[in-house]
């Protein structure tokens, strides 16, 4: 155990995050994405939410300043009126961490499958807001940081 950093995050996926490079991908999949069959590695954060896990995970991850959208979320389906209220809290905390972050990239549902199979890690939590999967880009840590 270590002091100041946050419970949620296991010595796994602290592990994963070290490892990834500058451009490496995450995935943050909810309880209903097929973590199993579509991770290259997997972690496993059942119990948890996805926004939790992305509050803990921002506050030492890095996000790519040099691609125009770092974060990716699972589209709507088109022609389905629903629509995610998680959106509004990740991007909150996404703000919360880097104040220069303009918006999402929004993917097919089946785009998405195939950009997180390349993923560098799928972390599955427990989350059961629907379309609550999303990829982060990792970007470098400076000198000042």
């Amino acid at each position: 155990m270590l002091k100041g950093i946050p419970s949620i995050l296991s010595p796994e996926l602290m592990k994963v995050l070290m490892e990834m490079g500058h451009g490496d991908e995450i995935v943050l999949a909810d309880g209903n994405f097929p973590a199993a069959s579509t991770a290259a590695r997997l972690v496993r954060c059942d119990g948890h939410g996805a926004m939790a896990l992305l509050d803990a995970v921002l506050q030492f991850f890095p996000l790519d300043y040099a691609v125009r959208q770092p974060v990716a979320l699972m589209a709507v389906t088109p022609g389905n009126p629903y629509q995610p209220h998680i959106w509004d809290e990740y991007f909150s905390c996404i703000k919360k961490y880097n104040d220069h972050f303009s918006g999402f990239e929004y993917m097919e549902r089946f785009s998405f499958y195939d950009r997180a199979s390349k993923a560098y890690a799928v972390a599955a939590t427990g989350e059961r807001a629907r379309f609550a999967n999303v990829i982060l880009k990792k970007g470098v840590v400076t000198e000042n940081e």
